[in-house]
Formats: structure tokens, C-alpha cells, sequence
């Protein structure tokens, strides 16, 4: 499958300027590319992943990813997408916001060997004097066809100052210089942002005389018709752990709605397109499986294979795991968890003196006391006797019963107290 194709079936494609030319040069030609992101605040959430999937898919088919960090037109605001201005910056708030996001950035974009390009156009934007940029790019710009475009005519009942009016022409401005400097031809971002971008591309197009291109991608909405990224009770889902934490992160994306998941899957990870499509078609309880492996993938991408790993055992650990007995086939390393040796493995431990266990063995009310999960011997006998104790997950119903070296399992047992109080205990 061509990248062309695989973007166009996992769903990226939303608005292009040349569809034939595009799917043609990503086929035979190794291009520069460039995703813009402003520094508005010190962190990306989930909203700003799509652009990033894409030039990870884009990248690993050969193409060389430009990521610009817009440290001058963070501190102008883009008025897309928005009803009212944004708060201005200062210059340092938006130059350690920048230095936040590169490193996040870097995350997902493998910058060995040249494959790709960090900017910032911050560099390119102080040093210009403001009558050379309107003789040489203002002049070029069509006061009547900037009104016209759908971002600046959203805001013009509400008020749209002239600062943030230059926006689009300085993201223009952006595109020539990474074409002239890094010969960057294709220009990708969200739909909100089409307006913008073929303006770059027409500037490209006045300035040298080269023909460039753009696309855009969806806006990603919830089955609400808001914004996508959001808890539900409005706050942004953050890359940031300091914000959400990894098990929240995760849980995010394991809520997801049933009628989501397709989406989802063929945006936020690399599975197959054949896999995703039987995937999201199980249904309840079955389903639940799939966001599992949405959220797991989902989760690898953002904070690494081992966090990962702990917040869907500790997810599964607190509510249950939707396949066990992995019958439900799956290219996600998550098939390769063996969740209840896992899960054994980071349980509390307490080591007994394996002579304890010879003869008649160890009664179980003490074991209950020496593990720590009962404080007297009454309070074993009570949780006995309320069904609430538990033998490697057997439940306990006699009050004289006597644990053996035979109930070890390669040398462990587990001993539950309640649902979520549980201990292994070893044999020393």
C-alpha cells in the first residue's frame, strides 16, 4: 500500500490542492514536509496528535519530516477555530513553552541521521525589518481574499485585531523560507488551518515560482460534536505527566466510545488497516478488547513501551481484563503480556520460613495475621467468615484450615483479602 493510500484509508485526508500530483510525488519521490505547532502553553495534549501520526506514518514511508515550533507566531495567536483573541504571551513565557514542546516533540519524531528537522521561526522572524517584509511579501496579499478566508471571517463579528489579522500572512511566510532553505514541499496541518496554508502555497508559488502543496487532516470531534482530547468534564487530556498522569492517560483513551473506535484506531496506531477493520467490528463484551489495544498503543506512543505496560496492568488489575486468555488475535505487542504471571509478579510480597509449611502445615488465620492482610486473629476469622478471604483465588470456608507446602504453585501462593488486598506469599 502506497503512504498516499494508507492515509487516505486510515482517514487523514480531509482537504488537498492537488490530489493527483500529491498521491503521485509520495509515490516516486522522497519529499521535505513540515507540520507547524505554536507554543501556547508549555505542553501538547491529545488534540495535537493527529498532525503527529501522520508525519510518523509520513516518515517511516522515507519522507523527511520538518517540525516547526512557531516561536514568533505563538506570540501574534492564531485567531482559527476560536470566537475571541488569545491571551498574548510574553516573549520568555513563549520561548520555554517552545523549548517544552521540542522536547516532547521529539518523542515521536526519530531525528537520527537527518530524518528530520527541528525549526523554530523565532529564527527567521527577529531579524526582519518591517518595511522590507511589507515591499517584499505584503504586496503579495489580497486584502479581499485573506477576508474571504473562513478564519478571519468567523471572528469578524466578535472583533479580530489587526495583530492577529497578520497571522496568515506570516504562516505563509513560514512555507517559502523552509522551501528555499530546506526544500520543503508539502505543508500539512488541521482543517481550521486551510485557509493559511494555501496562502503559503501561493506565496511559494509568487516567490520562486515552484509549485508546492497542502493538505489537511479532519477535525477530530467526540460523538458530541466537541472537541476530541477532552475528559468529560472538559479538561485537556496532556501529554505532560504532570498533568495526567500515564494510568489517566490510558484510561482516556480505554473509555473511548464504541462508535470512535474505528476512528481511533486507524489514527492512533500503526496496526494494519485489515486489523483495525475486524477490530472495531466485535462486538460487546468483545469490544472492550479492542480499546485495550487502542489505549495500550496509544499509550506506547506518548510515554514509552513499559509505562504502558503498568497502566494497562494496573487498569486491568483495578477493573479486569477484557481477554484474559488472549483469544482475540492481534498484532499489538499487548498479546505478549502474560498479565496474571505480570501482575503476580508486582503483588506485595512476604517470605515465610518453608519449615513453617512441613507437618500439619501453617493455619490460616495466622498466615492471614503474618501477611499483613489481618490485624488479630479475630479480624482473620471475620473475613473467613464473610467469604472475603481468598486462597490462589479460591475462597477460604474453613476456619482450621491448615496451608501446606503442596498449596505452594512453583514455590508462591496468593492469599486475597477482599477484591483488591492481595498478597504472594514465598517460601524461604
Amino acid at each position: 500500500m502506497s503512504i498516499y493510500d494508507e492515509l487516505r484509508d486510515r482517514g487523514f485526508i480531509y482537504q488537498e490542492t492537488a490530489p493527483e500530483t500529491i498521491a503521485r510525488k509520495l509515490a516516486t519521490e522522497k519529499i521535505s514536509f513540515y507540520v507547524g505547532f505554536d507554543p501556547t502553553g508549555s505542553s501538547l495534549h491529545v488534540g495535537h496528535l493527529l498532525p503527529i501520526m501522520a508525519m510518523r506514518l509520513l516518515q517511516k514511508a522515507g519522507h523527511t519530516p520538518i517540525v516547526l515550533v512557531g516561536g514568533a507566531t505563538a506570540q501574534i495567536g492564531d485567531p482559527s477555530g476560536r470566537i475571541s483573541a488569545r491571551p498574548v504571551l510574553t516573549k520568555e513565557e513563549v520561548a520555554c513553552n517552545a523549548e517544552c514542546l521540542k522536547k516532547q516533540l521529539s518523542r515521536f519524531i526519530a531525528v537520527d541521521a537527518g530524518s528530520a528537522h527541528f525549526v523554530n521561526n523565532l529564527d527567521w522572524f527577529q531579524s526582519i525589518q518591517y518595511i522590507d517584509f511589507l515591499r517584499e511579501i505584503g504586496y503579495r496579499f489580497s486584502v479581499n481574499r485573506m477576508l474571504a478566508q473562513e478564519s478571519v471571517k468567523q471572528r469578524l463579528e466578535n472583533g479580530l485585531s489587526f495583530l492577529e489579522f497578520n497571522y496568515s500572512i506570516m504562516q505563509a511566510y513560514d512555507f517559502y523560507i523552509l522551501n528555499r532553505d530546506l526544500n520543503c514541499q508539502m505543508e500539512f496541518g488541521g482543517q481550521d488551518q486551510w485557509g493559511n496554508m494555501v496562502a503559503g502555497v501561493e506565496l511559494v508559488r509568487k516567490m520562486t515560482q515552484q509549485e508546492v502543496f497542502a493538505m489537511t487532516f479532519p477535525l477530530l470531534l467526540d460523538g458530541n460534536g466537541n472537541k476530541f482530547g477532552k475528559t468529560a468534564g472538559g479538561a485537556n487530556v496532556w501529554l505532560d505527566v504532570d498533568r495526567t498522569s500515564v494510568f489517566d492517560y490510558y484510561q482516556f483513551w480505554r473509555n473511548c466510545e464504541d462508535s470512535q473506535l474505528a476512528k481511533l484506531l486507524g489514527y492512533f496506531t500503526t496496526l494494519p488497516v485489515d486489523e483495525i477493520k475486524r477490530l472495531s467490528a466485535l462486538e460487546a463484551p468483545a469490544i472492550n478488547r479492542a480499546k485495550e489495544i487502542l489505549a495500550y498503543e496509544a499509550t506506547c506512543l506518548a510515554h514509552g513501551e513499559a509505562e504502558a505496560r503498568r497502566a494497562y496492568l494496573a487498569a486491568g488489575g483495578k477493573f479486569g481484563f477484557a481477554d484474559p486468555e488472549h483469544r482475540i488475535a492481534t498484532s499489538s505487542r499487548l498479546a505478549e503480556i502474560n498479565e496474571q504471571a505480570a501482575a503476580t509478579a508486582e503483588l506485595p510480597t512476604v517470605t515465610l520460613p518453608a519449615a513453617s509449611f512441613d507437618g500439619d502445615g501453617f493455619w490460616v488465620v495466622k498466615l492471614l495475621m503474618e501477611s499483613g492482610l489481618a490485624k488479630t486473629n479475630s479480624d482473620a476469622r471475620r473475613l473467613i467468615q464473610g467469604g472475603g478471604a481468598y486462597l490462589n483465588d479460591q475462597r477460604i470456608g474453613d476456619l482450621q484450615l491448615m496451608v501446606k507446602a503442596a498449596d505452594f504453585r512453583d514455590g508462591a501462593l496468593i492469599l486475597k483479602a477482599g477484591k483488591k488486598n492481595l498478597k504472594r506469599i514465598l517460601l524461604g
